[in-house]
């Protein structure tokens, strides 16, 4: 179908279908974050992770690679991996996006300054890569499985969609603009039958698409789309599935290899899916997405248990200590969910994204946004040194954050999400609003033919149960307001003209004329909750977890007598964990230190134990925030504890 530019240009959202969807996305002006848990979150992005980003990136020399591909001193003075590209091209993206929402003159003068030092190193034809193509460099993609030439154009498409977006076409836009084509004429009908090792130039063609108007990047996405799978990558020792080309995507039944890989490709065939009205690949996604939830998907939501390749293991192959859950595949996790929410409106993947933001994504960035997890696990065995605050870290899987790494992919994806992270909160339907996400926040949106629509969100959600609603501007008809009731909340109450009524997991609704001032009140109850893992879950079975609303808890040894290690607690699930104004609590034995001979024996009852400790726990988010610790946030129980003590929650 042709991609029609109307109402597309200036929607200040990363996502934006070109065909109808069940949801419509908002524009991140429509929605702020006012306050609460996010607006922190956003406030240190700005003022920390987006500068801090920029300064690393100069002193490390990956934004010099354009003033040295520019000045002909490549391959000598090039310095990072091959997709070293891409990180300028994801921080140009978080600060246009940045932009949006905020009147900042140095900043719009830093990305012009940075788009015309990339400009600089753009050869005639449009070809843009500091690692490749060059005298004393390897020939332009000569080597597809490993050099990220296409991936690294697809962070730059991305980025000048911000710039669309947000009504600017400028330099940068240009310069996307000159690489795309390029991309198109060396692997279109006629070119190269080839694909990219990880995908990534398929959801940038597909938005670029979207918001230019120009078919041929959307045919181009799909050209790469239907020749994944067909084995044209080379052979490795993971074989070809870490790249996704193993079977075409139609024909996949769970997501497999690379996690981020899997996660962006999947993301790209949804957009195709929904452009083309292609109900049968829009399926086969949900199937896939449905599958790996159920079978690859740790409680925090994060993805892939594999340290060495990165990626996702076989069914239930989920273990904590090991567990690999990378910051960006949670990033490409709630990109996936979110063209799948608004594809269906389905509020099962407004769950994980939930889950995935509050844990993986919360976790990743320290509090003050100058540090960052690469991968998180959810079983830390041993204190780790903490990172030299001036230095690159070589560890992506340590047990403190980093201010920096030598694969800083994670930095520059949290930035762009933050900076885009009000555009997830709501959206539109043909009937009214939709809400996802609960914050403090203001939501401003136009239902056709019925008219604008103003809302104030008031919440200290997730420490608080209550979620105000308050109509401030609403058209003098009908019009349908629905609200997010997360699969967690079993017993939760919508209040609507002062009356109290039970609502179910799922999607609840309140369809009338509203007043101006009127307040809809819906009660999430954050009661702790002992959650318990499938059997099939070798790494942790016998095992058990606290949740509270959305967070997942972990134990931290800060927090234990003495400092002890968290593996010598042996909770005891008999009892609810309880709540107080100091936090949450669970009660259990701490066993005995005594080293012993041989780690087997035929009592399966806990060793020797001290008093029985009820001990304080830690929002998963929070871990690590108080110096080096171990930790898990599956705790051991005492056997036959769990099976009588209920079950967990869903996504």
């Amino acid at each position: 179908m042709a991609i029609p530019t109307s109402g597309i240009r200036h929607s200040v959202a990363p996502v934006m279908p070109a065909a109808p969807t069940r949801q419509r996305p908002l524009s991140a002006t429509d929605v702020t974050i006012t306050g609460g848990f996010w607006a922190a979150r956003q406030r240190a992005n700005a003022e920390s992770t987006i500068p801090l980003s920029l300064d690393w990136m100069e002193r490390v020399g990956w934004l010099h690679n354009f003033d040295a591909a520019a000045g002909g001193t490549l391959p000598q003075e090039r310095r990072g991996r091959e997709f070293s590209d891409s990180e300028i091209y994801k921080l140009l993206e978080a600060m246009s996006w940045h932009l949006a929402a905020t009147v900042d003159p140095a900043l719009e003068e830093t990305v012009r300054a940075v788009s015309e030092r990339v400009s600089a190193a753009q050869e005639d034809d449009g070809y843009l890569n500091t690692m490749f193509g060059r005298p004393g460099q390897q020939p332009r993609y000569s080597d597809l499985e490993w050099g990220h030439e296409l991936y690294n154009v697809g962070h730059l498409l991305q980025a000048a969609v911000a710039r669309l977006r947000t009504g600017v076409e400028d330099e940068l836009v240009q310069i996307a603009r000159r690489a795309a084509d390029h991309v198109c004429d060396v692997f279109g009908d006629d070119g190269m039958r080839a694909v990219c090792g990880h995908p990534e130039i398929e959801l940038g063609l597909i938005e670029f698409a979207r918001a230019t108007g120009d078919q041929k990047y959307h045919d181009q996405a799909r050209l790469f789309l239907d020749r994944r799978g067909q084995g044209s990558l080379g052979e490795i020792e993971w074989g070809r599935s870490y790249f996704q080309d193993d079977v075409p995507i139609r024909e996949a039944t769970v997501l497999r290899g690379h996690a981020v890989r899997a996660l962006y490709l999947t993301a790209a065939a949804t957009d195709v899916a929904v452009d083309t009205g292609d109900a049968e690949l829009l399926a086969t996604i949900e199937r896939q997405w449905e599958a790996t939830v159920a079978r690859r998907t740790y409680v925090t939501g994060g993805m892939g248990s594999h340290h060495q390749d990165e990626a996702f293991g076989e069914d239930f192959e989920l273990p904590s200590d090991r567990a690999y859950c990378e910051t960006c595949a949670g990033v490409g996790s709630i990109m996936l969910s979110w063209r799948l929410l608004l594809a269906t409106g389905n509020p099962r993947y407004a769950d994980l994204i939930e889950r995935t933001l509050f844990n993986v994504v919360a976790v990743s960035q320290a509090p003050d946004g100058r540090s960052f997890f690469y991968s998180n696990t959810l079983h830390q065995r041993t204190p780790t040194v903490p990172a030299a605050p001036d230095e690159v870290s070589l560890r992506a899987n340590s047990g403190l954050r980093a201010p920096w790494f030598e694969v800083s992919c994670c930095p520059t994806n949290l930035a762009r999400t933050f900076a885009t992270l009000s555009a997830y909160l709501a959206s539109t339907s043909s009937t009214g609003i939709d809400i996802h996400q609960y914050s403090e926040s203001v939501i401003r949106a136009t239902l056709p033919d019925l008219g604008q629509v103003r809302l104030s969100i008031h919440t200290e959600y997730p420490t608080d149960e209550v979620i105000d609603i308050v109509v401030e501007d609403s058209p003098d008809v009908p019009w349908e307001l629905a609200l997010r009731v997360p699969a967690w909340a079993k017993d939760a109450t919508l209040e609507v003209d002062g009356v109290s009524r039970p609502v179910l997991p799922g999607r609840v609704t309140v369809t009338r004329t509203f007043a101006r001032g009127e307040r809809v009140r819906l009660i999430l109850p954050l009661r702790p909750r002992w959650t318990f893992p499938d059997p099939r879950i070798d790494g942790i079975r016998g095992t058990a977890a606290v949740e509270v609303g959305p967070l997942v808890y972990a134990l931290e040894s800060v927090d234990l007598p003495g400092h002890a290690h968290v593996d010598r607690f042996v909770a005891d699930t008999s009892r609810a964990p309880s709540t107080s104004a100091d936090g949450v609590f669970v009660t259990g034995l701490l066993e005995d230190s005594d080293i012993h001979s041989w780690p087997y024996t035929e009592d399966a009852r806990p060793r020797e134990s001290n008093a029985v400790q009820t001990v304080a726990l830690t929002p998963y988010h929070a871990w690590a925030n108080r110096g080096p610790s171990t930790m898990r946030v599956w705790m051991r129980t005492a056997p036959g504890s769990a099976e009588n003590s209920g079950s967990g929650s869903g996504a």
